[in-house]
C-alpha cells in the first residue's frame, strides 16, 4: 500500500513540475469544450453536459489543490450558496495519462460515492484548461462560475478567501436577479 501511495505522489509531483503557464483571468470568455470522466466512469463533455443554470467549476492541477477545493466546498455549504459545483481534477502530460486508472481509483477511495458524479477528471484535453487559466501557484484551485452558455462570469485563483466567496455569491445573486428581470 505504501508503494502505491508513493507512486501516486510521484505522478502528481511530476505533473506539477511541468513548466508553468502564466496565470490569466478569463472572465467573459467561453470555457473550452473538453472531455473528461467522472468517478462513476461516465464520459462527460464540459461544459455542455453539466447541469444547473449556473455551474461552479473547482479546478485542481495538483493533489495539494484539494485542500483549497475543500475549503471552497465547506464555505459554499456553510453559506448555503445555491449553485451546482463540480470538482475538475485536471492533469496534463503523458505520464499521468498512463496512470489515470490508478489516480482515479485513489480518488474514489477518498471521496464519498454519492459525490462521484460531480468529480470529473480531465487528462487528454487538460492543456485547453491550463491555457485558459494558467498554472502558476498550482496549489490554488481555479474557481470558475459558468452560465448556461459556458461563459465565465466569475474567476478566482488566489486561494480560498471569505471576501472571494462573498464576491462569488454576489455574482450568483445578481446573475439570477438579471435573468428574472429579463423574463418578466
Amino acid at each position: 500500500m505504501l508503494r502505491l501511495s508513493c507512486l501516486a505522489l510521484l505522478v502528481f509531483v511530476i505533473a506539477g513540475c511541468s513548466n508553468p503557464v502564466a496565470n490569466r483571468t478569463p472572465i467573459n470568455e467561453s470555457f473550452p469544450q473538453v472531455a473528461g470522466e467522472n468517478l462513476n466512469r461516465q464520459q462527460v463533455v464540459l461544459p455542455k453536459e453539466l447541469e444547473g443554470d449556473l455551474r461552479l467549476l473547482l479546478v485542481g492541477y495538483v493533489q495539494d489543490s484539494q485542500f483549497d477545493i475543500d475549503r471552497w466546498l465547506i464555505g459554499l455549504d456553510m453559506t448555503q450558496t445555491k449553485v451546482t459545483a463540480y470538482e475538475i481534477p485536471t492533469i496534463k502530460g503523458m505520464f499521468p495519462r498512463m496512470f489515470e486508472g490508478f489516480i482515479n481509483n485513489g480518488m474514489r477511495k477518498g471521496i464519498p460515492k454519492q459525490l462521484w458524479g460531480g468529480v470529473i477528471t480531465v487528462y487528454d484535453e487538460a492543456e485547453k484548461i491550463t491555457a485558459l487559466t494558467g498554472t502558476e501557484n498550482p496549489n490554488n484551485a481555479r474557481v470558475l462560475l459558468l452560465n448556461e452558455q459556458g461563459t465565465i462570469l466569475y474567476f478566482y485563483d488566489s486561494g480560498f478567501a471569505v471576501d472571494a466567496l462573498n464576491d462569488l455569491r454576489d455574482v450568483i445573486d445578481s446573475t439570477r436577479a438579471a435573468k428574472i428581470a429579463q423574463n418578466q
